[in-house]
């Protein structure tokens, strides 16, 4: 390895040189409690196949539980020392941006891929710039991007803080979530609050409800209410008109008149739960202030708060950032490494977040990325090219919308009329089906003249069933199928119960004829086609709702 390039020794035809590698390092994170590292062995593998090679710095997956043993298992050389590192490294994958010791050990035509947060931190961005580096901020990917998502590192710790928020509440709350009535008396659900149900919110929410809690959330966006009931919790609605949409997934600064109506509606909801979780943020601007001093006097003693925008200030205006405290008898919890607290399992999610960028970055897999301005997702991502700041990044370009079908010519006059009576061509499908059934009523009624009495009675029952059948299963869209299964089971079983009163013998003394043997046969064999139908229905019914348990 040379300057960060390394080449392998491989017997090349004459006159061919080798194209150099790319080295992706990831040096051991120095922000103060942060645990995470920027990939992890099982990925390296992946990385290593997309013809990059990779160096870790020694001890920088320890705090994750991922030893520098494991890293040189999986095929990542491990380095002693930062300064060693970040010199080996064409690329650097970081989780928390860059301190200033470590921008001045970047040399020039480095890349590096981290969490930025380009519009909070204009001095960091300077620094980087003055190196003459390619910095790609995982925070500005454009999440309305469909083929961002995979890429979308956001949304996967905002997933782990959710979950994380509610362990939290739990350890900190006096009580089960779940509602239990023991010997010593009734336990009732805990009930839980959540501010704001973007993905640290509807993470929250599912996990509340899994622990048996009464939930209700609220969020600006309206459209989220279904995804909340989806998922155990109950939307509370604001007494205000107006759309919260920001666009991109996030929530815009709403109107003074819907924030009165929602801090009314706060103020309610903490006199009556035992836990507020609270997930709203701005990009770009400070946390807003949605848990006045006056409701943490208002809960319940032993209530507990927390206050997932502790970084950015917090929603809460006794929440102090990093810390738990106890403010009026309420826990007040303001961590701000929530992810970090699951090292192990956001490091995985980020350092796979990271991998498809990669994928996108070295499409030809042969060890060199190309930051291709023209691509829509890596232009939102770069913030800084060779130097140059290209941050804030426009906005993602709209697919173009599909040509307008022509509009059908005007039918001549002769064409909208039928048999030269001007008669539309619609009512038709009415007349063809009058026909069919005054034919089918006079087939009845010639079945029902000429054939004997017994026959009579079993092909009525014979044609209701057909219209039974129709109507249940035929008539019935595919989707529902699997799910009606149970239910033709119903009438499977009445097909049995007569096929088996076809093939038993009469009762003693019963004056009733034996039926032919053909007629036993074909009642034995329908009781066998039956049979499969009904066990065949029920396995395939608890197959379907052994899906959704846990």
């Amino acid at each position: 390895m040379a300057n960060g390039v390394t080449t392998d020794k491989v017997n090349l035809p004459a006159g061919e040189s080798l194209k150099p590698v790319q080295c992706i390092g990831v040096p051991r994170e120095v922000f103060p409690g942060e645990k995470r590292v920027a990939t992890v062995p099982e990925v390296v593998e992946k990385l290593i196949k997309l013809g990059f090679t990779v160096a870790v710095e020694s001890g920088a997956g320890d705090l994750a539980n991922f030893s520098d043993e494991v890293y040189r298992a999986a095929g990542a050389q491990v380095i002693e020392g930062a300064a060693k590192l970040w010199a080996a490294s064409d690329i650097v994958f970081k989780v928390r941006g860059p301190t200033t010791d470590e921008v001045a050990l970047m040399h020039e035509g480095q890349a590096l891929v981290s969490f930025i947060w380009p519009a909070q931190n204009p001095e960091l961005m300077r620094q980087l710039a003055d190196r003459k580096v390619t910095v790609l901020a995982i925070d500005s990917l454009p999440r309305t991007l469909s083929r961002a998502q995979k890429m979308d590192a956001l949304t996967s710790m905002a997933g782990v803080s959710g979950y994380r928020a509610v362990i939290e509440a739990a350890n900190a709350f006096g009580r089960f979530f779940n509602g239990q009535i023991t010997a010593a008396g009734k336990v009732p659900p805990a009930k839980v609050f959540i501010a704001g149900a973007g993905v640290a919110g509807l993470a929250a929410i599912g996990t509340a409800a899994s622990l048996g809690a009464i939930v209700r959330a609220n969020d600006t966006r309206a459209e989220v209410a279904d995804q909340v009931t989806s998922l155990g919790g109950e939307f509370v609605k604001v007494d205000y008109e107006e759309e919260g949409g920001g666009g991109g997934g996030y929530a815009k600064v709403m109107s003074e008149g819907f924030q009165q109506a929602q801090r009314a509606m706060y103020a309610s909801q903490a006199k009556e739960v035992d836990i507020i979780i609270t997930t709203a943020l701005i990009p770009g601007k400070p946390a807003p202030k949605l848990i006045t001093a006056e409701m943490v006097k208002s809960m319940k003693p032993g209530s507990v708060i927390v206050d997932m925008a502790g970084e950015q200030g917090g929603n809460c205006e006794l929440t102090e950032p990093g810390q738990a405290v106890v403010r009026h008898g309420v826990t007040i919890v303001g961590y701000t490494d929530l992810a970090s607290r699951l090292s192990k399992q956001s490091s995985t999610l980020y350092a796979t977040n990271l991998f498809r960028l990669s994928e996108e970055l070295c499409k030809t897999k042969d060890g060199i990325i190309n930051v291709n301005m023209e691509d829509d997702a890596i232009r939102g991502l770069t913030v800084i090219k060779e130097g140059n700041i290209t941050w804030p990044t426009p906005a993602p370009k709209l697919p173009a919308a599909p040509p307008a079908a022509a509009k059908p010519a005007a039918a001549a006059p002769a064409a909208k009329k039928a048999h030269g009576h001007g008669a539309p061509s619609e009512p038709m499908a009415g007349n063809k089906l009058a026909i069919m059934f005054g034919v089918a009523a006079l087939l009845f009624w010639f079945v029902g003249a000429n054939a004997p009495a017994a026959f009579l009675a079993h092909f009525t029952v014979f044609v209701l069933a057909c219209f039974v059948g129709y109507m249940v299963v035929w008539n019935v869209k595919p989707a529902l199928h699997t799910p009606l299964m149970s239910v033709t089971n119903a009438i499977s079983s009445i097909i049995a119960i007569g096929a088996l009163v076809q093939i038993a013998p009469p009762l003693v003394g019963a004056s009733v004829d034996r039926p032919d043997d053909w007629i036993r046969w074909l009642a034995a064999a329908g009781i066998v086609l039956t049979a499969i139908n009904m066990f065949g229905g029920f396995a395939v019914t608890q197959r379907m709702l052994a899906m959704f348990r846990k």
